[in-house]
């Protein structure tokens, strides 16, 4: 019996020794070579996260030299579920897609159902009243954070400049995606151990508080009031000239700032999901590249000026027509025949003196190698035309000037060119460059920001802008604007105010059907700028339609005219004695 017993007790001991061996090694499988899984799977039922969204900044335009608001964040709520903890999905489901309506996401069944998640947004943009209509059905495992949505009080006051904010929180066309980074901030996290009802606990490693960093308020260039009226002059010039398209730009070309970016047809921000043509997004003056006519031949003289090959008294003889290689190129205008001067071929607008001008920049006769090289130099590199600004919208178009050393770049390309036919530029590079050449000569960047509001709701001014070089010289500046001032004199300034110094060039450019230039369907173009002892404003205008033949002097010119007498006015411009 005592060595039964003992056999027994040996038996026992083995069996102890072997389950504790098991329970041992099970607890060295799960704790350490599964470390990992079991941790995740730990954190997934006891770690709780919790997005908490950055404001996004507010933008505001210039009133005066005062920031005034044109985009707002209004309060609003985003509705997010808890996976783990739902206990009636269905309910939940139901209650949202009927309440939220348009506002909740997609698949909401498959959300509300996604374990092991602890976060799943199930809609956006909740108003307050019906996140209290949610609240007060007191579902499990349905929560709401406190967010922003954005709200324009300015109605479609500069939209293609804003853009708008998605669905989703991106920021898309204008400055909204332009300057999407600096807006949208950075989001926050808030992370804690939960115990087994859900209450976090007040000790742990894994508890984490991540503040938010809101986005920059900031400040455009745009002067509010400027805006509002050349939107109006704008507006009332395209429908006495029957114009389906119509685009202003007002800038400022000491420093190149925009003061006034608007185009036809637009739209309300806050309305974007009704748009039907999505063309209305874009920002005409940034991203459509066209042939800008005749405006271009202020850019010509400029250039002989510079160079030295011209003065605004040079004669050449015209005969209404010239040749290039195996190319007749005409005046539109024409009967100003015989020995005429620069200033009369910019008066008149002919063809015949830019194709010379370019003719001298090489051998007098022919638009050599040296023509082309000198007037790509001056066009392309200099004033900047055919390449990006570096505004800071969303959109902008390069457009495209060719290079004389390309097979296209050939004298008639370059005599075509000299009188603004043969490139795609934007009508934002053309002021721009137009603003040097009636500056003193000093090329500035467009720029749309102003600077910040801070949180204190401080203007905070951003850095002057500096110049990017002398492109011409400073008398070359001095000769075309007294150029630019008396081709608006000889014919368009009957309806300018008196005493103020004026000048501009029109523009009438055919545009491309197929291939081909339609003669019967035109744009009509502006350029000019406006000022006292100095040019103060650059204003371009730009109107078409389509099958229709809309000129600068007729159709764009007195939309210039209406917002130049008006920039007069507001700025409080003392006339000249």
């Amino acid at each position: 019996m005592e060595a039964v017993s003992h056999s027994r007790i040996r038996f026992l001991t083995a069996a102890l020794l072997f389950i504790f061996g098991v329970i041992v090694l099970r607890l060295f499988w799960m704790q350490v070579v599964q470390h990992d899984k079991y941790s995740v799977l730990a954190n997934n039922e006891q770690v709780r996260k919790l997005i908490v969204p950055a404001n996004r900044g507010e933008i505001y335009a210039l009133d005066m030299g005062k920031p005034v608001h044109l985009v707002l964040n209004e309060p609003v709520f985003t509705v997010f579920a808890d996976p783990v903890i739902i206990d009636e999905p269905d309910e939940i489901v139901n209650s949202v897609r009927s309440i939220a309506g348009g506002t909740a996401r997609s698949g909401l069944e498959k959300l509300v159902r996604a374990k092991p998640s602890r976060y799943q947004i199930l809609a956006t943009n909740v108003t307050r009243k019906q996140a209290k209509m949610l609240k007060d059905k007191n579902l499990t495992g349905l929560g709401f954070q406190p967010t922003t949505r954005r709200i324009y009080p300015e109605k479609e006051l500069a939209s293609q400049v804003l853009g708008f904010v998605n669905a989703e929180g991106k920021g898309q066309y204008g400055v909204e995606s332009g300057l999407d980074k600096r807006l949208r901030g950075t989001d926050g996290l808030l992370q804690s151990v939960t115990d087994p009802n859900n209450v976090p606990l007040t000790i742990g490693k894994n508890n984490l508080r991540k503040p938010a960093i809101n986005g920059e308020n900031i400040v455009l260039t745009i002067d509010r009031n400027i805006q509002s009226y050349t939107e109006q002059a704008l507006k009332h010039g395209m429908k006495k000239a029957g114009a389906t398209f119509g685009s202003a730009l007002v800038m400022n070309p000491q420093d190149g700032s925009v003061v006034a970016m608007a185009n036809f047809p637009t739209y309300k921000p806050e309305e974007f999901t009704k748009v039907m043509d999505p063309a209305a997004f874009n920002n005409a003056i940034i991203s459509s590249p066209y042939e800008p006519g005749s405006v271009m031949k202020t850019f010509t003289l400029a250039t002989g000026i510079d160079r030295g090959v011209v003065t605004p008294e040079s004669t050449y003889l015209n005969t209404d027509k010239i040749t290039v290689d195996d190319r007749t190129i005409e005046n539109a205008a024409k009967g100003q025949l015989g020995q005429v001067s620069m200033q009369t071929a910019l008066n008149w607008s002919l063809n015949t003196g830019m194709v010379t001008i370019a003719q001298r920049l090489g051998d007098g006769n022919y638009i050599n190698s040296r023509a082309r090289n000198t007037m790509y130099s001056y066009l392309h590199d200099k004033f900047r035309l055919g390449k990006e600004t570096g505004i800071d919208i969303a959109g902008e178009a390069a457009g495209y000037m060719v290079p004389p050393n390309s097979g296209e770049g050939n004298a008639v390309r370059y005599s075509n060119m000299s009188f603004g036919q043969g490139m795609n530029l934007t009508m934002l590079q053309v002021a721009s460059g137009f603003s040097a050449m009636v500056n003193g000569g000093e090329y500035y960047s467009p720029r749309i920001v102003a600077g910040t509001v801070n949180e204190d709701g401080e203007y905070v001014a951003g850095e002057k802008p500096k110049s990017k070089g002398q492109v011409i010289k400073s008398a070359t500046s001095s000769q075309m604007r007294k150029m630019i001032y008396d081709a608006r004199r000889a014919f368009h300034a009957d309806g300018d105010k008196k005493g103020y110094f004026v000048g501009g060039k029109t523009g009438t450019s055919q545009t491309l059907v197929n291939g081909k230039y339609d003669f019967g369907q035109t744009v009509g173009t502006y350029l000019g700028f406006g000022g006292d002892t100095a040019p103060k404003y650059v204003i371009m205008i730009q109107v078409s339609a389509p099958g229709k033949a809309l000129e600068g002097n007729t159709h764009a010119m007195p939309i210039f005219t209406d917002i130049s007498n008006w920039m007069i006015d507001y700025l409080q411009l003392r006339p000249r004695s």
